[in-house]
């Protein structure tokens, strides 16, 4: 199906749980019937949702999920389930104000966590049988607990508008109760091929069911992936992502509002290095699609309308430039063994090790006798690497050790000599640079720093590589 010129717009979490604000902004403002359609919004759960259906994000609370995977007891799991359902009630009492539509929102929310609950005991119930096991089913589970937010934000979102007097349409790629299995360009096709862009607005859910099994190789990240097949699907003019913030040079809270820079203009590049270190524009699997559909993307700021953002494409910058600063705590696996010189393997067996704990890797060096990986997790997880490591080479030292990794990045760093005036400026803050990667690529630089330099490394490069000035240099504390 050929689809009319239009965007795919795609609101984050923290957003939608302020969805009312952009009401009159976002969705309609100023906007005549013309402009008011040949939009697709794609939404994640409302704040906090998933990580009560999973499991906390940041602090790895369990939620649902986690406590039925543990499998301890029922009460855990049921009277988690049971606070899903009454924050999900919280939410979306906070958003619509019409009694009939807070009615609808409840029984929606009420039939869904009444499924999942069911769904829950028969499984158990089945796994209680030796002939099937509880493990071989949990992604799935994952998956139908994940679901429950999307369809639960997007159904309140449909509802919100409508009252509004938008023609929104709830388009639910979840699955709930669906029979058949389909791909995802099947589920996408199936939801989206009969909508009219021209006078429908639909709402569609950021989880998207299908045989691929999008949270086997992209976890809580499937939202966009979700979101970027769309736009490739239907030939968007731009894919556009809203956060609660803009693209910036840094963070604000850490070299003040005053001091950073909106981006504006950036390409793909940029943003795989900003994903590789925890600050994803977009995952770099949707980012992927984007650029194999020729799709542009645009990262705004929901709650500033009129600011057009930042536009992400795959054109190349008119003059070199560091365009941001931005910093990840990591945990340093070091391996030491004095007979590794001209041997192989040593790599195959320490990625071998990091991939079967799944474990995010941020960077690498390697000497003759030393690899070392910074990667991103729990300091208790890369001891399980580094102890499955000592059995496999007994006679090496296998170490971790929390650091920070501190980069600038531009789309072309060319003869900007960011490496030697980031060593000045990390110097001059009285920082000590514990190692220091520059690749010939040239669109960025690392500095690896003790986990407690970071935030004053970020704000000195800043200062020096950004701002361009070498002479308000934050001080380490004594």
């Amino acid at each position: 199906m050929k689809f009319p010129e239009h965007t795919v717009e795609k609101i984050g979490g923290t957003s939608m749980s302020r969805v009312a604000e952009l009401l009159n902004t976002l969705f309609v403002g100023d906007r005549e019937r013309g402009r008011l359609y040949h939009r697709i919004f794609v939404v994640s759960a409302f704040g906090g949702i998933t990580n009560l259906l999973l499991e906390h994000k940041k602090s790895g609370q369990p939620g649902v999920y986690a406590r039925f995977a543990n499998g301890d007891d029922d009460h855990g799991w049921l009277d988690a389930l049971t606070e899903v359902g009454r924050a999900m009630a919280e939410a979306h009492g906070d958003i619509l104000a019409h009694p009939g539509d807070r009615g609808m929102a409840d029984e929606f929310v009420r039939e869904r966590i009444e499924g999942a609950r069911s769904c829950l005991f028969d499984l158990q119930r089945l796994c209680s049988y030796g002939h099937f096991r509880l493990s071989d089913h949990m992604l799935v589970i994952r998956e139908l607990l994940s679901g429950l937010g999307e369809a639960h934000s997007a159904f309140v979102t449909t509802l919100l508008l409508q009252r509004a007097g938008v023609n929104a349409r709830f388009i639910d790629l979840s699955g709930w109760r669906d029979e058949a299995e389909h791909t995802l360009s099947e589920r996408i096709a199936a939801g989206l091929d009969d909508v009219d862009l021209s006078s429908e607005m639909p709402i569609v859910t950021g989880y998207a069911q299908c045989t691929e099994g999008l949270m086997r190789e992209f976890d809580r990240g499937y939202s966009e992936v979700t979101f970027a097949r769309i736009a490739a699907h239907t030939g968007a003019k731009e894919a556009i992502i809203h956060k609660e913030f803009h693209l910036s040079s840094a963070d604000p809270r850490l070299v003040g509002e005053e001091a950073v820079r909106k981006l504006g203009h950036t390409n793909y590049d940029v943003a795989d290095q900003l994903s590789n270190l925890g600050m994803e524009a977009i995952h770099p699997k949707a980012a992927k699609t984007l650029r194999q559909a020729d799709v542009a993307l645009r990262v705004t700021n929901a709650f500033d309308p009129g600011d057009p953002g930042t536009l992400i494409d795959d054109q190349p910058t008119d003059s070199p430039s560091v365009e941001i600063v931005t910093g990840l705590k990591v945990v340093a696996l070091e391996l030491f063994e004095q007979d590794m010189v001209g041997v192989k393997g040593y790599d195959a067996a320490i990625l071998e090790a990091l991939k079967r704990h799944n474990v995010w890797i941020v960077s690498k060096t390697s000497n003759a006798n030393t690899i070392t990986h910074y990667v991103h997790a729990s300091l208790k997880l890369v001891r399980r690497v580094a102890r499955d490591l000592e059995e496999i080479y007994p006679s090496a030292r296998v170490s971790a050790r929390t650091l920070s990794v501190v980069s600038p990045i531009g789309r072309d760093l060319t003869g900007l000599k960011v490496l030697s005036r980031g060593l000045a400026a990390l110097e001059e803050a009285g920082i000590e640079v514990i190692a220091a990667h520059q690749t010939p690529r040239s669109v960025d630089v690392q500095f690896v720093l003790a986990a407690t330099d970071m935030e004053t490394g970020i704000t000195a490069l800043h200062r020096v590589l950004i701002e361009g000035d070498a002479t308000h240099l934050p001080r380490k504390a004594a």
